[in-house]
């Protein structure tokens, strides 16, 4: 419940989003009806201005050849005025197919195969010319149109990388608040669990003085002083969370049979524990009290998940590079759709804990060994195995 909480706002993020790229969409293809409305005005009138010059060009009302020469050279003259001042892209072909481009950018005006294709694009487009004083005239919609057009994906670019840049620094911030959080809290058992500790071990000294003459009570006093070694190293483990911990080279499986050996005692006597042997010593870079941290609690789980029976193996393979653990147990089992679920801090199927043991477990392999840990695969009551992934040393 605790981490699908988590997951609240970044469905408000999206839907934020959304919102913002539908308005946008909306008020682009607005603003483009409306300036291609505008510019179909523009044609239309230019189209009707053209033919009225046509028109007077050939008309009979004018008998004197002066008034004829005169009316040429002003029908010219505004045949001119009214191709330079047109604000939309166009083409001019004279009467030996010379092209020559007005409202175009840059060379695009002179160059013919750029005319000549833009030309080609207007008859295929089923539009038909405008004829001129000497020649044919083709007319274009405006490149701030066609940009208009393009806006709605700008913007659809912005926004998700907006959205994308809020999402990372959000996780990040959150993910910088938790850490602190943790390391605090971590520190803080740890420096409790001091001073009890501390307490204990010297009742232990008491009572081995005591009782050093009855060897069947040393014998208890002896399982106590082990469970106190415990009781430090969980407190190490603890201190170490939030600093940079110290690896060393270490052979994987005297690691893993030493954490097995410990869960062993102190498992029901139905579990069965298989941990296979390489047949050499593989090595990797550990921090030998946090790597054995995270086998405890992956045994630990698998503990719970049998209900007091079944059989836990450890398997260890390798690759050029790498080194591959597989630890696998009968128990429930885990539904795939929440293979990456469990990792998440606050997940749990049990009644009773806080559903931080496979968090730290997958925040100390991949963030301070810089490996991976992952669940494999699942049947329930047949096998569940989690694999660890970790650097040759």
């Amino acid at each position: 419940m605790i981490a699908e909480k988590q997951y609240v706002w970044k469905w408000l993020l999206a839907l934020l989003g959304t919102v913002i790229l539908i308005i946008t969409l909306l008020y682009s293809n607005f603003l483009a009806r409306k300036l291609k409305e505008n510019e179909e005005k523009n044609i239309y009138i230019f189209k009707e201005a053209l033919k009225e010059i046509n028109n007077l060009q050939f008309s009979d009302d004018l008998e004197d050849a002066d008034e004829i020469y005169e009316q040429l050279n002003m029908n010219i003259a505004l045949f001119d005025t009214i191709i330079r001042s047109f604000p939309l892209p166009i083409i001019l072909e004279d009467e030996n197919g010379v092209l020559e481009g007005q409202n175009f950018s840059g060379k695009e005006n002179t160059d013919q195969i750029f005319l000549k294709s833009k030309k080609m694009e207007f008859l295929q487009s089923g539009q038909e010319a405008i004829s001129g004083l000497s020649g044919q005239i083709y007319y274009f919609n405006s490149p701030l149109l066609r940009y208009i057009k393009l806006f709605p994906i700008v913007q659809t670019l912005l926004v998700t990388l907006f959205i994308g840049l809020g999402y990372f620094l959000f996780s990040t911030s959150r993910r910088a608040e938790q850490n602190r959080v943790w390391a605090g809290m971590a520190k803080e058992t740890a420096h409790q669990l001091g001073t009890p500790i501390s307490a204990i071990l010297g009742w232990l000294e008491y009572l081995r003085e005591k009782y050093k003459d009855s060897p069947e009570d040393l014998d208890i006093v002896q399982e106590l002083h082990k469970d106190v070694d415990r009781l430090e190293l969980v407190a190490d483990r603890f201190s170490k969370i939030g600093s940079d911990p110290v690896l060393e080279r270490s052979d994987i499986y005297e690691e893993l049979d030493e954490v097995r050996a410990y869960i062993e005692r102190r498992a029901p006597r139905k579990v069965i524990f298989d941990f296979k042997k390489p047949e050499t010593p593989v090595f990797a870079m550990i921090n030998k009290h946090l790597f054995a941290w995270v086998i405890e609690n992956l045994m630990r789980n698998s503990l719970d998940a049998m209900d007091g029976k079944g059989k836990i193996s450890c398997e260890i393979s390798t690759t050029e590079d790498h080194i591959w653990i597989d630890l696998s147990d009968t128990g429930h089992g885990i539904p795939s759709n929440k293979f990456q679920s469990v990792f998440k801090p606050g997940y749990s199927t049990k009644k009773r804990g806080w559903g931080l043991g496979l968090s730290l477990a997958k925040r100390i392999i991949e963030e301070y060994h810089r490996g991976k840990i992952f669940v494999k695969g699942s049947k329930p009551y047949e096998q569940t195995t989690f694999t660890i992934r970790l650097k040759k040393a």
